[in-house]
């Protein structure tokens, strides 16, 4: 093992430029050359590569986003763009790759291990939707940014007595509003994984205002629904004032918090590791708070629990 690349795809997370600085200075400290591939898998088909050093990586940990940039490729997808891929592999003479992203980068990682590429893959998502690890890089920073728009929102929300919905990102995966719902003490939690009822929303909204009750916050995983529909539903049926905020790809930025900075560098350096030991095909995740080994298959196969303790108890605290 001489020269190792490393790569970020898909959607951008906080923390992956930490997990960039710890493959760059991992692979240096152990006497390797290491490339950063820009634009994710669009670059490796194109070669838009650079040689980096301990100063390609300096001052970069607190920053959100990638420097490497990312992008989606349908056309690596195509047995003729990854071909083009594994030629700009052979060109530069890459022992192995390290792939930061989500399941969608750790499928492309997959796709290159099956011709004979040696790859590690790091999670980097704010969804938090990859089953084997208890947590991706980037959500803990998405939770925390939602908690503080559930603070700022809740002081305008009392002022005018109103419902507020927040929108907050997730796909098909509610632990982002099932983490930002318990901590910022949302009224109501809609993910997608588990069943609700508007008429039981409207319910826990009247039971509230009967007693008081001056805002009332609920949280919406895009992945469960409308914001927007649901607060017509609300006003149609009980005739309270709702207001929505979608925060989109506000989630996605900000400096990493120091969970992420933490399990960036612990998971980038592990997987330089995992390549110098030659092994190919492996993703690097956290369980109980140690650092785990799974295979790409393995991962990706794997069923996501929803943490239905922590919903029931969300419910519980906001009666």
């Amino acid at each position: 093992m001489k020269n190792i690349a490393v790569l970020t795809s898909g959607g951008d997370s906080p923390g992956m430029n930490a997990a960039i600085r710890a493959v760059v200075r991992t692979s240096i400290y152990n006497g390797l050359k290491v490339y950063g591939i820009k634009r994710g898998f669009n670059g490796l088909i194109h070669g838009d590569v650079m040689e980096m050093d301990l100063s390609s990586v300096g001052d970069i940990i607190h920053r959100g986003g990638t420097i490497l940039r990312t992008a989606r490729c349908e056309e690596f997808q195509t047995e003729e763009g990854l071909q083009k891929a594994i030629n700009i592999i052979d060109v530069f003479n890459f022992d192995g790759i390290v792939v930061i992203g989500g399941d969608g980068t750790f499928k492309g990682a997959r796709e290159l291990c099956k011709k004979g590429i040696t790859c590690a893959a790091v999670p980097g998502t704010i969804d938090n939707d990859l089953p084997y690890t208890d947590y991706t890089i980037g959500f803990d920073t998405a939770v925390n940014t939602v908690l503080d728009a559930i603070n700022k929102i809740r002081d305008t929300t009392t002022s005018h007595e109103r419902i507020s919905i927040i929108e907050v990102m997730g796909r098909n995966s509610g632990d982002i509003a099932l983490y930002a719902g318990l901590a910022g003490g949302a009224e109501s939690i809609i993910v997608p994984e588990m069943y609700y009822s508007s008429d039981d929303v409207c319910k826990r909204l009247l039971q509230g205002k009967n007693r008081g009750k001056l805002h009332n916050i609920i949280l919406v995983a895009e992945g469960a629904g409308k914001a927007t529909e649901l607060a017509e539903e609300i006003h149609n049926k009980i005739n309270m004032e709702v207001r929505v905020t979608i925060l989109g790809y506000l989630q996605r930025g900000g400096n990493p918090t120091a969970f992420d900075r933490i399990l960036a560098s612990r998971l980038g350096s592990k997987a330089v590791e995992v390549l110098m030991n030659g092994e190919s095909g492996k993703a690097i995740g956290i369980r109980d708070n140690k650092i785990i080994i799974e295979p790409i298959d393995k991962a990706l196969e794997m069923k996501k629990n929803f943490n239905v303790d922590m919903y029931e108890l969300a419910k519980i605290l906001s009666i």
